[in-house]
């Protein structure tokens, strides 16, 4: 079986809190690693959608509405589902990896980057799709 869950490639959550959310892996482990030893890999997501925004509202109000609450995880491979999108967004390697959960302000550090580029990606008007609640 080839690698299909390569890094950029967009993935709906299915078990857990942020079940029914949009992620991007940010870093796949297929053959597992030490602790885990099981097909797993790091998700960057959305844990709150941007709302809706029209050309009657404020400035102020759509920059209030267009913003983004991002969440980072290590999930299974069974819990998750691949779809055919990819959102090529780089992240800051650096501060966005395993390490993260190491402590709780490096955690923050790499939500709040995590935020920003989507926010920015969200703006450019780009993958519409990947910024909209998914429906069921």
């Amino acid at each position: 079986m080839g690698k299909f869950v390569k890094s950029g490639k967009v993935v709906l959550v299915l078990h857990g809190r942020f079940a029914g959310r949009k992620g991007v892996i940010v870093k796949s482990h297929d053959e597992g690693t030490q602790d885990k030893q099981y097909g797993h890999c790091l998700v960057a997501g959305i844990e709150r959608y941007p709302r809706k925004v029209t050309k009657r509202m404020g400035k102020k109000k759509q920059k209030d509405r267009s913003k983004i609450k991002s969440f980072l995880k290590v999930y299974n491979f069974n819990h998750l589902m691949p779809t055919r999108y990819t959102l090529d967004v780089n992240f800051d390697k650096n501060c966005v990896n395993k390490d993260a959960f190491r402590d709780a302000a490096i955690k923050s550090k790499a939500k709040r980057d995590i935020k920003s580029k989507l926010e920015e990606r969200y703006k450019t008007g780009k993958n519409r799709w990947f910024f909209q609640k998914l429906r069921f």
